[in-house]
């Protein structure tokens, strides 16, 4: 189902550490996460190493040679110079390099923001103890609200540190790990500053359209074919949940749960009585089988649909606009790069997210 389920982007930095008037709570969090950055730093070691060690497996050397390859199309394809990112390599002892928080009211699907000083807010946490993330969880579930947590494979750090790839990666099949490289390198080359969603939703726009023209310059066009019926079908699927989790939100507006428990049982009778159902058809009619139909094996609460409504939205903006100007990908680009240009030289107060699509 894309990246959504596989990155985030990291919001610390190891200086944030040093930031004063932050509480406590958030003085710690950003104390373990600045710790946990640096772990992964100092085990990195430089890809040609890698690559020439009798030690790293035969399939680990070519995921590796593939993210050169994708990072050295990645900057020709848009004309810029190459930063020091994924030159090195780091071996996880886990799966996973990090666990997602997001936090919802029980009675409407909002992800609660967390802000820092001079960092802005952002719509969840990551942690890359399991153990800190499910304490944290544990706490935010204590103040009423609803909560969602899963493993990330992949995060960038927006130039704070020079990532390194990730053990992580490898788990992904040659499209799917495209996508990632070219949508964690569009931070590298554009980037808008407090605004989370904006940045991904802008990172996850354009690397979906690179597919297209990188697998047509490797000469895999069958592969391409293939994997772009399977996104089509997917994003059909989406849709279908968007319209679901709207048909939620309009519930509890209309019957405005007065506690938490009343709110789980507006959830449970909704997913048992309407989506379950709704999903299966709408897979049976894309020919997705069921053990590939992934609303169905998703836990679903007011805090996993905020973060997929989150998503979804900005990603039919970005392309409801490409169609009005008219423009290709690379037409788009700088035409998004100028208008940040004259949005920061303006004393407006709006967002540029509101800047850019009024």
């Amino acid at each position: 189902m894309g990246l959504l389920k596989k990155k985030i982007l990291l919001n610390i930095s190891l200086s944030a550490v040093l930031l004063l008037g932050a509480s406590c709570a958030k003085f710690d969090y950003l104390y373990e996460q600045g710790v946990g950055q640096m772990s992964i730093l100092s085990k990195g070691k430089d890809n040609q190493e890698m690559l020439k060690s009798v030690r790293v497996p035969k399939n680990h050397k070519e995921k590796i040679q593939k993210i050169q390859d994708l990072k050295k199309y990645f900057y020709h394809y848009w004309d810029k110079k190459e930063t020091k990112i994924y030159s090195q390599t780091t071996m996880l002892t886990n799966r996973a390099v990090t666990y997602l928080v997001i936090a919802s009211p029980y009675q409407e699907i909002k992800a609660v923001e967390n802000c820092f000083p001079l960092m802005g807010c952002f719509p969840y946490l990551g942690f890359f103890s399991l153990t800190s993330a499910k304490r944290f969880a544990k706490e935010k579930e204590a103040e009423d609200l609803v909560t969602w947590t899963r493993p990330v494979y992949a995060y960038s750090t927006l130039g704070y540190f020079t990532d390194t790839i990730l053990s992580s990666f490898f788990e992904y099949d040659d499209y799917e790990l495209a996508e990632l490289i070219f949508h964690e390198l569009f931070h590298t080359i554009f980037f808008v500053k407090n605004q989370v969603d904006l940045n991904e939703n802008l990172a996850m726009y354009f690397s979906e359209h690179m597919l297209e023209d990188y697998f047509k310059s490797i000469n895999q066009l069958d592969y391409l074919k293939f994997q772009m019926k399977k996104d089509a079908d997917e994003k059909k699927l989406k849709h279908q949940v968007v319209i679901l989790a709207n048909e939620l939100q309009e519930h509890y507006k209309s019957l405005l749960p007065k506690t938490k428990a009343e709110g789980e049982e507006i959830l449970n009778e909704f997913i048992e009585g309407r989506f379950k159902g709704e999903v299966m058809k709408k897979c049976q009619e894309l020919d997705i089988q069921p053990k590939d139909c992934f609303p169905l094996e998703r836990k679903w609460n007011n805090a996993s649909f905020a973060a997929f409504l989150t998503y979804e939205k900005s990603s039919n903006d970005l392309a409801s606009l490409q169609k009005k100007l008219g423009l290709d990908l690379k037409g788009y680009y700088n035409w998004i790069a100028k208008k940040y240009e004259e949005f920061q030289n303006q004393s407006s107060e709006e967002d540029f997210e509101t800047y850019l699509f009024k």
